[in-house]
């Protein structure tokens, strides 16, 4: 992970914020789910909206990535750092 002051975790950022994935903790991650992320397009360098949060602590997110809209849980998303 970056350790970055200009990097902060998805989850932090503001519904309607547009970021770019700047780093994603892949050790934090089982492999299975981290090539599942790559499958859903969460790469390095790659433009993310959040689009909307659950209701009572917001999980899941609602992430824009390219066309498509992918649900996120909390815990997940803190493993994916941003630029905004």
């Amino acid at each position: 992970m970056t350790t970055s002051a200009l990097y902060r975790p998805i989850d932090a950022l503001a519904v309607g914020e547009v970021a770019l994935i700047a780093a994603i903790d892949r050790a934090g991650l089982d492999p299975g789910t981290a090539q599942r992320l790559c499958e859903l397009g969460f790469d390095e360098g790659v433009d993310v909206e959040i689009l909307h949060r659950a209701p009572f602590g917001g999980d899941p997110l609602a992430v824009r990535v390219g066309n498509m809209v992918v649900a996120l849980r909390r815990d997940m998303a803190r493993l994916i750092e941003v630029e905004p």
